[in-house]
């Protein structure tokens, strides 16, 4: 299987206008996840306001103009329990909220990076055959795991 061949559009439903846009991650520093996004992973930041007592930003992935990772900072946000996770499978144990994924052309070369830009790895690169995808899971220095994944043929 290579990519999805997802079902035809429901051109029909009442909600055909709805599109994916974002996700949201909650920070102490919009400081500090802006230098890691931008520093560690080359995302570009889009739009910074303000809003109450808060700092944020849309930042997007280096040649994406249709994801963003929206990054809430400041105050004293209340930690989460079970981050940051060190292991993959411990960390499907929680409901709630688990990572969001960046699909790249190679899985592999892609750890090799990061790891040289010193982001730790928390799940080595593993082939998961019933989606044909490699992949491989990384956090933020506040513990929002992120996934890498490459379709393979």
């Amino acid at each position: 299987m290579a990519d999805f061949i997802p079902p035809a559009h429901n051109s029909g439903s009442i909600f055909a206008d709805m599109r994916g846009h974002h996700v949201a991650v909650r920070t102490p520093s919009l400081a500090e996840a802006k230098a890691f996004y931008v520093d560690k992973l080359d995302f570009r930041v889009v739009a910074e306001w303000a809003y109450g007592d808060e700092s944020l930003a849309y930042l997007a992935p280096a040649t994406d103009d249709h994801f963003y990772v929206e990054v809430l900072g400041g105050g004293e946000p209340t930690p989460a329990d079970v981050r940051p996770y060190t292991d993959l499978g411990d960390s499907l144990k929680y409901a709630g909220y688990h990572h969001f994924c960046l699909n790249v052309t190679s899985v592999d070369e892609t750890v090799e990076k990061l790891r040289a830009r010193g982001v730790t790895i928390v799940t080595e690169p593993f082939i998961l055959e019933a989606i044909s995808r490699k992949l491989a899971f990384f956090c933020d220095p506040f513990g929002n795991l992120i996934e890498l994944a490459e379709v393979l043929p």
